[in-house]
């Protein structure tokens, strides 16, 4: 009988989007084979604490998470290899191990879960992991850096200029004006390091941009600041794979509101989607080709959502965005796309774990001393 796979599904965090990651992490476990895996389910508070139980995801999306044992972040990286859970005892603490874990599911989206930096400890401790590395992940992350990598890889992107937290706190007028430089309003005001459209704005006027920055600036002290593009379709593209990724069909977003909000994608869910898009003969191919050019240029891994405008009526493509780890509730457009393309998402899951094995095999040919 073939030995089930010990994974551990990480969600919550310490970013804005914990209650997206929340609802993500839902769908993750509800389609985990126990047939095949042992699951373990971690919770990351907002406070950064681990915790962990078998019903750890109920008790936070309840909010009470007093029954839970909290996991001793490692001092030694590669502890992290098993999971070792406080158990209060009458002389105090005891620390034992629980399990030894074959892989993780980080579903955290946001700072300290997409960014590179959790990432950067599984590769500490010498684990699989599903997802991008710490490169990919910390680059499809920073909108400011991410538009740098496309130019210099000649995908269209739309027109932007990233500023500091404290140039808006210290010089607001002197980014207005670099900012209306960009051309006519509306503008879209961004933090760079954040997704789910937390802390975005379109802005109309003057007054608006200058709330939008401050809005902006309350979520990272790096905001960037987009030319927005009139009269556009928002289409989205899933990819799946490791160095030779593949792209799904089209999608496309018809937003309930002014822009494909946070309200609008996670709270009334009148979004409509058009699976697959209604679009140009060559637009989709070119599309699905910039989406996999823009996964390989910043080395993603496993999955990702490449997110763009499509001019209505030129059909000029802007890519804005790549998600790294992108939503996977029952409303996201990331396992819809694969739904339409032919895999379920039962099948989708169990893919991701298989590209993360592959790449913790690749990670293992690498030498990493010299030899005498």
């Amino acid at each position: 009988m073939t030995k089930k796979l010990r994974v551990a599904v990480l969600f919550g965090g310490r970013s804005g989007e914990h209650d997206v990651s929340l609802m993500s992490a839902r769908s993750v476990l509800s389609v985990l084979d126990p047939a095949c895996y042992e699951v373990f389910q971690v919770g990351i508070t907002l406070d950064g604490n681990w915790l962990t139980g078998p019903n750890a995801l109920e008790a936070f999306e309840k909010g009470n998470t007093k029954e839970l044992s909290r996991v001793v972040p490692p001092t030694d990286p590669a502890s992290l290899r098993s999971l070792f859970v406080v158990h209060a005892t009458q002389a105090g603490q005891k620390v034992e191990a629980l399990t030894a874990i074959d892989i993780f599911f980080p579903v955290l989206h946001g700072p300290f879960g997409e960014d590179g930096t959790i990432q950067g400890l599984f590769e500490m401790a010498d684990v699989a992991y599903v997802g991008a590395g710490v490169a990919g992940s910390s680059v499809g992350m920073d909108k400011g850096i991410f538009k740098d990598v496309m130019r210099a890889n000649g995908i269209p992107i739309v027109d932007s200029i990233l500023v500091l937290r404290g140039e808006i706190e210290n010089g607001m007028d002197a980014v207005i004006a670099r900012a209306e430089a960009l051309g006519a309003y509306p503008l879209f005001t961004k933090p760079a390091n954040l997704g789910s459209s937390v802390g975005i704005s379109k802005c109309n006027s003057r007054s608006d941009l200058a709330e939008g920055l401050m809005d902006a600036a309350r979520f990272d002290r790096r905001i960037v600041i987009e030319n927005g593009v009139k009269n556009v379709r928002e289409i989205e593209v899933s990819v799946l794979g490791n160095e030779s990724p593949t792209a799904s069909v089209c999608g496309e977003v018809l937003p309930s509101r002014e822009f494909y909000s946070y309200e609008s994608k996670y709270i009334d869910g009148t979004s409509g989607l058009l699976i697959p898009a209604p679009l140009a003969e060559g637009v989709a191919e070119k599309i699905r080709d910039y989406a996999i050019r823009a996964y390989q240029a910043i080395d993603c891994a496993g999955m990702a959502r490449a997110d763009f405008f499509v001019d209505k009526e030129t059909n000029q493509i802007y890519l804005n965005e790549l998600n790294t780890l992108p939503g996977f509730t029952s409303i996201s457009m990331y396992p819809k796309l694969w739904q339409a393309s032919g895999l379920t998402y039962a099948q989708l899951v169990d893919r991701l774990i298989e590209f993360a094995l592959e790449r913790k095999a690749q990670r293992d040919r690498t030498e990493h001393r010299r030899q005498a």
